[in-house]
């Protein structure tokens, strides 16, 4: 029987568990709920560290524990690649559906600077629906409502409320001058803007409620 030789150009034990444990512990893999792949990662991340306890590294022999730990590491980056794909088309699409009875792609980035700008020229009525736009765009990419075709500016507070309880006046409030301003024809002022935009920047720095699910509201 042929003897098996380790290849020279690969990682001995210790340096394959370290490369498995920082894949894993990669920050991109932390930015959302745990998931059934985070849990298979979890035993993944135990089973590695199994192989390199010290019984099995006797029954085995390091040269083969090496190789496994190579192939799980290799299987473990391509199922990553592959399952991060539809997570992130799915964000694509959820920037492309109606919101607020217009489809519009920006980002709540955009539409914030871009509500500043005519804040600065003293279009207080567009800078007004902007900010509002860009508040629920805001809580559509941090995953905090899943609004319903047609929901309305206080169908969105009111689920944005579920989640962020200790702001449901300000959310209310701010519903309530978007639709004042762009169904009413009220006229925006400079206060009111800066009222809405305060509740804006409350709102995007706060985190939700954890265990909350968003509330279903379909009017």
């Amino acid at each position: 029987m042929i003897p098996l030789t380790a290849d020279p150009y690969a990682p001995d034990g210790d340096e394959a568990r370290r490369w498995a444990e920082e894949e894993l512990q990669n920050p991109r893999y932390a930015d959302a709920k745990p998931t059934w792949f985070d849990y298979l990662a979890e035993d993944v991340a135990e089973f590695i560290n199994g192989l390199f306890s010290p019984d099995t590294g006797q029954q085995v022999g390091s040269a083969a524990l090496v190789i496994v730990a190579v192939v799980i590491v290799a299987a473990l980056i391509t199922v990553l690649i592959l399952w991060g794909r539809p997570r992130a088309a799915r964000r694509v699409k959820r920037r492309g559906v109606d919101l607020l009875g217009e489809r519009d792609d920006r980002t709540a980035a955009q539409l914030r600077a871009e509500a500043e700008r005519r804040a600065r020229d003293g279009d207080w009525d567009t800078a007004t629906v902007l900010r509002f736009r860009a508040l629920a765009r805001g809580l559509l990419e941090r995953d905090i409502i899943d609004p319903a075709p047609g929901a309305t500016a206080q169908a969105i507070a009111r689920e944005a409320a579920s989640a962020l309880a200790a702001h449901h006046v300000e959310l209310t409030s701010a519903a309530g001058t978007f639709d004042q301003v762009r169904y009413l024809r009220h006229p925006a002022t400079e206060q009111s803007y800066r009222d809405l935009a305060a509740t804006d920047d409350l709102v995007s720095t706060t985190r939700p409620v954890a265990g909350r699910e968003p509330a279903v509201v379909t009017s």
